[in-house]
């Protein structure tokens, strides 16, 4: 049976807004090679040509960056502030400061930045922990997307939307602005530690953005593969993602209740060190599961009594077939059907064409590998071939709703769409082995 025959492509084409920008902290470029270290820092030198300012001029500077920016940020002065209150080094040797001193400071030492000029993709969709208002029987969800702006930085975001009891899927029109968290935590205890993010809860989810924090971090969020995770009655929100300091990667979690406060912890153990870890949806035998690939090739089962310590694994599967023989990666965490775990999963085969298939495993044994599709379910059309990424389709994660499995989908590492898969032809379609 042909994947067409089962698989519906919509036409809900998320892209990439030039316009959707966050402020974050802006540092002078580094000092020249002949910089004597017992000069005052650049920082120092912008410092002292604000306070060098009268106060009508420093006012009537602040009044016209707030016209300027009006209507694109909330808080802008607060921002400011904000900003100097964590610059007390460029202070050092100088006068108290006026609180429009301050702000102005702050202006100085900030810049915009337009977090998915470049890209928007990598979708892994989740139940909205609110169902409130939804259609008779509707699902709300929320979309997570890798959003990459100047630099190649990626960072995270989310939508909302619904899926009719029909399978037509709908997203919100996000919010205009953009927002940060307040960061806490362990930030100052090390870069190996938990930290916590807080957004505003009146804020829409679509504004909430989670930007790189850490060092191990810096250079981008990439993936967030995002599951609902229930463990005697409670639920949780988790994601393995990948960290990339633009040396090194390591796989971190990041959980929620309601997608208003996060926890970001880095995971231990051998396992850790590579991408692409995705979590099973409840413990099986009692202990945590994951799907990874340690060897860039194939995919492993791992156990764990700690959720964030992960090490060993056993090979669960190999590349098998044409369109895979390169590599093979999961396409998020496992799909619990009453005639097992669908697992999605990514092959790369001729010319680096990225398709994905899907293998059903054992319910109580994951291990055992029950069927395979023989052809990808979803591969690069025509109409989809041109991008950053030429000849790639991509998720980090599908959900069902009733009989049909709702899979997001990047294009080319560019841009994002839906298709829904009837699961009944699906499990047809594939080869038993």
């Amino acid at each position: 049976m042909s994947h067409r025959t089962f698989l519906n492509r919509q036409a809900l084409y998320l892209r990439p807004d030039s316009a959707r920008v966050i402020v974050r902290p802006f540092k002078p470029a580094t000092e020249p090679r002949d910089f004597n270290p017992t000069d005052k820092s650049r920082a120092n030198h912008i410092v002292e040509r604000v306070l060098s300012l009268d106060e009508q001029t420093t006012a009537n500077q602040l009044t016209e960056i707030l016209e300027n920016f009006e209507g694109r940020h909330r808080n802008l002065l607060r921002t400011f502030e904000s900003r100097a209150d964590n610059m007390e080094e460029a202070f050092a040797g100088h006068a108290t400061f006026s609180q429009m001193q301050r702000q102005l400071i702050g202006a100085y030492f900030m810049n915009e930045y337009s977090f998915e000029a470049a890209a928007l993709f990598n979708p892994s969709i989740v139940p909205h922990p609110d169902q409130t208002g939804v259609s008779p029987g509707g699902l709300r969800f929320i979309l997570s997307l890798r959003a990459v702006g100047e630099g190649h930085i990626s960072s995270l975001t989310f939508r909302s939307g619904e899926i009719t009891a029909e399978g037509a899927v709908r997203v919100d029109l996000p919010a205009r602005l953009a927002s940060l968290p307040e960061v806490t935590g362990g930030l100052l205890a090390g870069d190996g530690e938990a930290i916590d993010l807080t957004f505003k809860a009146d804020s829409d989810v679509s504004e909430r953005v989670i930007f790189p924090v850490t060092p191990a971090q810096s250079n981008g969020i990439e993936d967030a593969r995002f599951v609902l995770f229930e463990d005697e009655g409670k639920k949780t929100y988790y994601a393995t993602y990948t960290a990339y300091s633009g040396v090194a990667i390591r796989s971190e979690l990041i959980e929620t209740t309601d997608f208003v406060t996060f926890r970001m912890t880095p995971l231990k153990g051998s396992a850790a060190r590579n991408k692409g870890m995705a979590l099973f949806p409840r413990k099986i035998g009692g202990r945590y599961a994951m799907v990874a690939r340690q060897d860039n090739e194939n995919l492993y089962l791992i156990y764990s009594d700690d959720l964030y310590h992960w090490d060993g694994g056993e090979k669960l599967m190999s590349p098998k077939l044409p369109w895979e023989f390169v590599q093979i990666g999961n396409c998020g965490s496992p799909i619990e059907l009453d005639e097992g775990w669908l697992l999605l999963t990514h092959g790369v085969g001729p010319v680096r064409r990225y398709s994905i298939g899907a293998t059903l495993l054992d319910k109580r044994d994951p291990s055992k590998i029950l069927a395979r599709s023989i052809e990808p379910l979803l591969r690069p059309e025509p109409t989809e071939r041109e991008g950053y990424v030429p000849n790639v389709v991509y998720t980090c994660g599908a959900l069902r709703h009733n009989d049909l499995i709702v899979l997001p989908y990047a294009v080319c590492d560019t841009y994002s769409n839906f298709a829904t898969i009837g699961i009944g032809a699906l499990l047809k379609a594939m080869a038993s082995t």
